[in-house]
């Protein structure tokens, strides 16, 4: 049984070591460019600061650690179509050899789900989660937020919603496959509320604008997934359906007939 998962493990390992590979080229490129990253990434805190207030570093090396946050989180998005090449080469052995050929669009959308997430999470989510976050008690208090707690916090909102939004990028994968249909997500859907809710509560700040501005488009992509995976894998009919079916096209047939 383990000579049969050596080859299985070997092509996981090759796919990984360029994955590991691509991301370390873009981070060291990333690394010398961080400053005007950084000050991308700060433009939305940047807004809603007091005049009087600005990030500080509170430790020595926690300037050159938000480089190296920076840089790595920079250097992951930018490698993330080779990421996810090397996932669909991983599981193409798996495929018929026309799903093979959907390594392009795959790749692509996957890709531009993801930049869709983490774009909606900075134009969107950002500026109402940390104008909630930075009024709140600032009549009593000086905001002087740590620049490597922001960028943290940051990163993993955008992290956050672009994991979210490749929602239909995998029900399609697994409708393709046969793993899913639409029967099984919509009846999936109440149990899939509570669980985006309760990601939508641990990705955001404490405050219901910003839960709902996560948790709504992700209902709607569940919506999109549900007819994804109908018409790449609809669930068959049953009896019910069948005979409803038949009894449509009766009342079609005799009215043609008239």
């Amino acid at each position: 049984m383990f000579d049969d998962l050596k080859p299985h493990i070997s092509d996981l390992r090759k796919r990984l070591m360029i994955s590991a590979l691509s991301l370390f080229v873009f981070f060291i490129a990333c690394f010398f460019f961080y400053e005007p990253i950084l000050s991308w990434m700060m433009v939305p805190v940047e807004a809603v600061l007091p005049p009087d207030s600005k990030m500080v570093a509170v430790e020595i090396q926690e300037t050159f650690f938000t480089a190296l946050k920076v840089a790595f989180f920079s250097g992951f998005i930018l490698s993330l179509p080779v990421i996810f090449w090397q996932l669909w080469l991983f599981l193409s052995p798996g495929l018929y050899d026309h799903e093979k050929k959907l390594v392009i669009p795959f790749v692509f959308f996957a890709t531009l789900m993801f930049l869709m997430g983490s774009s909606f999470a900075y134009y969107v989510v950002v500026p109402y989660g940390f104008e909630f976050l930075v009024n709140f008690g600032s009549a009593v208090v000086t905001i002087l937020p740590s620049i490597g707690k922001y960028v943290g916090f940051f990163t993993k909102l955008l992290f956050g919603f672009g994991v979210a939004f490749e929602l239909p990028v995998i029900t399609f994968f697994l409708a393709k496959i046969g793993l899913v249909d639409d029967r099984m997500l919509k009846d999936f859907f109440k149990y899939a509320i509570v669980l985006i809710f309760i990601l939508a509560s641990l990705l955001t700040p404490p405050d219901v604008i910003t839960q709902f501005l996560m948790a709504g488009p992700l209902i709607i992509l569940y919506g999109v997934s549900i007819y994804i995976a109908k018409v790449f894998n609809p669930a068959p009919k049953d009896e019910d359906e069948e005979l409803e079916d038949d009894y449509e096209e009766e009342l079609e047939d005799e009215k043609e007939g008239k």
